[in-house]
């Protein structure tokens, strides 16, 4: 039987779009951006394909267009937070066991430049010659790839800035490579303890961090998050290709 479609056309039935977030004939995010996001397709998620999956540099693809990367713990919802500003319901592949993910996973931006979901570190169930081998791959993506234009780290917003996301942290801040800080499960937090957790983040992080306050369950922040990751993707090669 045919799937149900709005008068738009658009599939209102299928797995890979978000039934609650179609609006008006698109696939919308929940929350409006503040008025200074940048208007280019303000509310839509950016449609993404899965491309390849990585185990180590040479078998990454063409470093040819930009890429912004997303990394954190393994229990920091990367993969639903992928899905959430893809409007992809199993674009990442999510898993109830954190560490899943143990290959660089690259996924085309149908407006341009890629999405790169790197390892998550500090909870993978693995071999420790595995996980070895993980953290020697992504090392390798971040120190030369040329065409990284910004990193997203993902935190649990009741337990952010663990030595490890602080070593993220301070590589970015070496390098001078955009950093954008979600913190992630922010819904499970009252908001008057969200308000508190944001500015006690922002006084231990160099000032030029960009921090958002989300959630990939809700779509809390999902709207502003997308806004920063479009803007980077529509920057220049750093190589000038």
């Amino acid at each position: 039987m045919p799937n149900r479609r709005d008068s738009s056309g658009i599939d209102t039935e299928s797995p890979d779009i978000d039934v609650a977030c179609v609006t008006d004939g698109r696939a919308l995010l929940p929350h409006r951006l503040a008025p200074n996001m940048p208007d280019t397709h303000p509310l839509e998620p950016l449609a993404s394909e899965f491309l390849l999956s990585a185990d180590r540099l040479e078998a990454c693809p063409r470093d040819d267009v930009v890429e912004v990367a997303f990394a954190g713990r393994s229990n920091a919802g990367k993969s639903s937070t992928l899905n959430r500003l893809t409007g992809r319901r199993q674009l990442a592949r999510v898993s109830k066991t954190p560490g899943r993910t143990q290959l660089i996973n690259f996924f085309s931006v149908n407006e341009g430049g890629r999405l790169v979901d790197l390892p998550g570190y500090g909870y993978a169930r693995a071999a420790k010659s595995r996980r070895e081998a993980w953290g020697q791959a992504v090392d390798e993506y971040l120190n030369r790839r040329t065409n990284l234009v910004c990193l997203v780290l993902l935190m649990d917003a009741r337990h952010p800035l663990k030595p490890y996301d602080r070593q993220m942290i301070d590589w970015c801040t070496g390098r001078s490579l955009p950093l954008l800080v979600l913190l992630n499960k922010a819904d499970k937090l009252k908001r008057g303890e969200r308000k508190t957790v944001l500015r006690s983040f922002e006084t231990e992080v160099p000032p030029a961090t960009r921090t958002l306050l989300f959630s990939a369950a809700t779509g809390l922040g999902a709207a502003e998050a997308v806004a920063a990751v479009r803007e980077h993707l529509s920057r220049e090669h750093p190589g000038g290709l």
